[in-house]
């Protein structure tokens, strides 16, 4: 972010009169003022608001007081809000009014869903944070033990630890999970979001010691399923400062909803060698294959492994995250590095909005024999899913395959996901998935699951397709 020196007009508010100002940039939670038409304010001049534009939009900051500065170039004046305190990087730099009591707005409301919750998830979350507090006890006392030895001494006795008495570990959290689920199970959409949000507040402290948990609590891209949360899933090990965040880190990316996902990565590489003998039948050279929502597309590293391979596919690989796009771009160059040759992609930055507002998209982007989205249809309400599906069939040649995925109904880690790791999906149906297409005669479908049956997969051809 360019913080060089920024200066907007604004005028101060007192009674009836509006003083012109220049206000300066100075930190995130700092401006200075210089008055524009010499008026004798000074040291401890309070005024009702101040108004300011950012990009034609109007903005009203509270109640302020004048403080005297050292003079630069004119700005003499520190501008002190009384009642709010503001965050000036996001007003300059994103055009956004925030501010840090904003947080209490609705802390009332919050507070009071304590009555809400049940006994019986009281007590069991009560319990829970109580078992955990003795099991980080007793893993972090066993820690400091050890500590002193030689690294590799220190590597092989946490190795022990964690396969015996971590193992039991996980066990009781396996136990812990079915008790979760079947409490829960009858729970409506918003008695899950506060109970949800109840059990994480409780089990915070223990939360922040594993990885994969910060993760995806945190959201620091603003959204779950980010690449790194896909690299921690596909690593599957063990992670954190800790034997007790590591074996916390490991218990959910071990979970069968986790595997389905590195199950999910291996389809794209059974498929598309198929659909590349159907199509290599027209003496066409290069098959056209686009990635939506590709993540850090490690599932090319399982399609492109030789020259020959690379030779079949020209790649176009769509994320609204560049920095899952630049690992994707590094995943390549590694490809390329190993293979000896290069490989044909391109890359887009864009949204799944951009892909529904943009008409004649085929004229924009093309035509793709075969497209695929693993784990886009997961985050998509109904009619957004159905709309992006729509645009995707369009993008298809006349004898192109897409396949989608989504978890289905059934997935036995939804309650994990949602109230351990804040991680809300839309579940869908075989019929649910089927129904997307009502709109789409000129196409033919059917429903594939990967190995643990907790995701699924909707396969569509073009009716041309053999």
């Amino acid at each position: 972010m360019n913080t060089d020196t920024v200066i907007t007009r604004a005028h101060l508010v007192e009674g009836v009169h509006q003083i012109p100002v220049d206000v300066m940039y100075m930190s995130k939670y700092s401006v200075l003022v210089r008055f524009l038409n010499g008026n004798g304010y000074g040291n401890g001049s309070e005024f009702s608001k101040m108004v300011i534009r950012m990009n034609g939009e109007k903005a009203e900051l509270g109640r302020c007081r004048i403080e005297s500065e050292p003079h630069i170039d004119g700005f003499s004046n520190r501008l002190h809000f009384l009642e709010d305190v503001y965050d000036f990087e996001s007003l300059f730099f994103k055009n956004q009014v925030i501010n840090l009591q904003s947080s209490f707005m609705n802390l009332p409301m919050v507070l009071a869903h304590k009555k809400d919750i049940t006994p019986a998830f009281r007590n069991f979350t009560s319990d829970l944070n109580y078992d955990l507090s003795v099991y980080r006890n007793i893993f972090d006392r066993i820690d400091d033990e050890y500590h002193g030895e030689p690294e590799k001494i220190r590597q092989l006795v946490q190795k022990t630890i964690i396969e015996t008495e971590g193992q039991k570990f996980m066990h009781y959290l396996d136990e812990r999970l079915m008790e979760l689920n079947g409490l829960v199970k009858d729970f409506s959409k918003e008695e899950h979001e506060y109970h949800g949000f109840y059990f994480r507040k409780q089990l915070w402290e223990k939360i922040l010691c594993a990885p994969f948990m910060v993760r995806t609590n945190l959201k620091p891209r603003g959204y779950a399923g980010d690449s790194e949360m896909m690299t921690m899933i596909y690593a599957n090990d063990f992670r954190g400062d800790s034997t007790f965040g590591k074996l916390l880190h490991k218990h959910p990316i071990k979970h069968p909803a986790a595997q389905a996902v590195r199950n999910r990565r291996t389809l794209v590489a059974e498929m598309l060698p198929k659909v590349w003998k159907r199509y290599s039948a027209g003496g066409r050279e290069r098959m056209r294959v686009l990635s939506v929502a590709c993540g850090p597309a490690y599932e090319m590293q399982d399609v492109i492994f030789s020259e020959e391979e690379a030779d079949k596919y020209h790649f176009t690989l769509l994320d609204q995250d560049r920095s899952a796009l630049h690992e994707a771009a590094t995943k390549v160059t590694h490809i390329e590095e190993t293979v000896g040759c290069k490989v044909k992609v391109d890359y887009l930055n864009e949204s799944v909005r951009t892909l529904i507002k943009t008409p004649k998209l085929q004229k924009v982007w093309g035509q793709f024999d075969f497209i695929y989205s693993m784990g886009l249809f997961d985050y998509l309400t109904p009619p957004v899913a159905k709309a992006v599906l729509g645009k995707l069939c369009q993008l298809l040649s006349p004898n192109g395959e897409l396949v989608v995925g989504n978890y289905h109904v059934s997935n036995p880690g939804r309650y994990y996901m949602e109230y351990w790791l804040d991680w809300v999906l839309y579940y869908r149906t075989e019929c649910d998935f089927v129904a997307l297409l009502e709109d789409i005669p000129s196409v033919k479908s059917e429903v594939v699951f990967e190995d643990t049956c907790i995701q699924m997969f909707l396969h569509v051809k073009n009716k041309m397709a053999s």
